[in-house]
């Protein structure tokens, strides 16, 4: 009977390990292709059939690229974009979730459903009503719109991501601290926020990703060329050069993706930890 069980479990356990690899191998399939194609030429991209091998690869489409469009000034403007919302994001988030987990009152239910309850609303709904605000406000075309709701706690799923890891850390450390002469702010500061590192991390890393591939927001108050990032430049080279240069459109592609693809490797320990440890307590 349990050399049975044993090999059941040792079946049901290649199973499963068998579809994780075939689930990876489609996943990987159209960065491989993208990989691929950028150290092709035009001629070798329509070859039928495609040939997953470049023969011989070409690193001359990254250099011609990057060279057409002022991609530099567009990786700067992208890097502060994405940096300092992340920051933005993680600070107000923190602050917000914070007071969730540890401060009670009779509305904070009510209060907490409420924030929840906007990620239910698609950004086109606020779309207008937002561009009016910033419209009056004289903020067209500079990063404001970008940057300010980063500052005001308006990622509600972060808050409700650093909630959750906030409530599984003993209230006794706060009573402690306070027994020490820590105020909230020092208790927040000292004592939960080294605590929540994976999480503060996961929520810096999936910001981060999210202004840097934020692609509507930037093109509705972004006008000037100056201020353009890289998701509006890759479309500007798509519809100006992407046709008849597609290899180069890719290899471009290719480099703005690196940065996102080293940052994750980098803190990869911390964003599963801060993943897997959140919702332990409700």
């Amino acid at each position: 009977m349990k050399a049975n069980k044993r090999v059941n479990e040792i079946i049901s356990g290649a199973i499963g390990y068998f579809l994780i690899l075939i689930m990876g191998i489609l996943y990987i399939l159209p960065f491989a292709w993208l990989v691929s194609s950028s150290l092709k030429t035009t001629r070798q991209l329509y070859v039928i059939p495609p040939e997953w091998l470049p023969r011989p690869p070409t690193l001359k489409n990254f250099i011609d690229g990057w060279a057409i469009l002022p991609f530099g000034m567009y990786l700067r403007n992208t890097l502060f974009v994405a940096v300092v919302g992340a920051i933005g994001t993680v600070i107000s988030s923190a602050f917000v979730a914070y007071g969730f987990a540890r401060f009670k009152c009779k509305a904070s239910p009510f209060l907490f459903i409420l924030v929840i309850s906007t990620m239910m609303l698609p950004n086109q709904v606020t779309l207008v009503p937002m561009y009016q605000v910033f419209s009056r406000l004289r903020w067209l075309d500079t990063y404001l719109p970008l940057l300010v709701p980063r500052f005001l706690g308006t990622s509600a799923f972060f808050i409700f991501l650093l909630r959750q890891f906030f409530k599984t850390i003993p209230h006794e450390l706060d009573e402690a601290a306070k027994i020490d002469g820590c105020n909230t702010f020092r208790i927040l500061i000292s004592i939960l926020a080294p605590l929540c590192r994976p999480a503060l991390i996961t929520v810096f890393v999936l910001s981060l990703v999210n202004g840097w591939n934020d692609f509507m927001s930037q093109l509705i108050y972004l006008n000037s060329e100056r201020n353009y990032t890289i998701a509006i430049g890759l479309q500007f080279f798509s519809s100006k050069y992407g046709p008849q240069q597609v290899n180069l459109l890719l290899a471009v592609s290719l480099l703005t993706l690196l940065p996102l693809l080293v940052l994750f490797f980098i803190a990869q320990r911390y964003f599963v930890q801060g993943i897997s440890t959140t919702g332990i307590k409700g």
